[in-house]
């Protein structure tokens, strides 16, 4: 009896465990989004300056999403994966439950890879110059398969 209490507790601290990590992949959305709904047309034309796009396929998108960043994502996995933002709003609405490293690996962005981890972390959120990712490679003395190619 007490081994089953002891395998019970492990079992709920591991999924309590896993589903913090996992929620701590975005935590930057819930702040993203009370920005966006406290000066919807600042949001709005942030996003029309950051992506280049027109306020009409802005209302388009954000029309068609749950939350502000919701909007941001689409175009942002768009720019990323050199997709429109209507095939990825399409990709969206066929798999949101999936969550966003499903949709980024079914637009061809590898769910690994520095750009993404980026995105995760909230980073580049109004371009390579406005957030702290700025896309410069690391210069340290790590081992990595590309050091003395050029």
């Amino acid at each position: 009896m007490k081994l089953c209490r002891i395998m019970l507790v492990a079992a709920v601290l591991f999924f309590l465990s896993s589903s913090i990590s996992v929620a701590g992949d975005f935590d930057w959305m819930h702040d993203f989004n009370i920005q966006a709904q406290a000066d919807p047309s600042g949001f709005k034309a942030r996003l029309a300056t950051r992506f280049q796009i027109g306020s009409a396929q802005i209302d388009a998108i954000i029309g068609n999403v749950s939350n502000p960043v919701d909007a941001y994502m689409v175009m942002r996995l768009g720019e990323m994966s050199n997709h429109q933002p209507e095939y990825v709003m399409k990709k969206y609405k066929a798999g949101k439950k999936k969550g966003w490293g499903a949709l980024a690996k079914s637009l061809g962005i590898k769910p690994g890879s520095p750009e993404f981890h980026a995105l995760k972390r909230g980073e580049d959120l109004y371009g390579c110059g406005g957030g702290k990712y700025s896309g410069e490679k690391g210069r340290g003395n790590g081992r990595g398969k590309s050091k003395n190619k050029g």
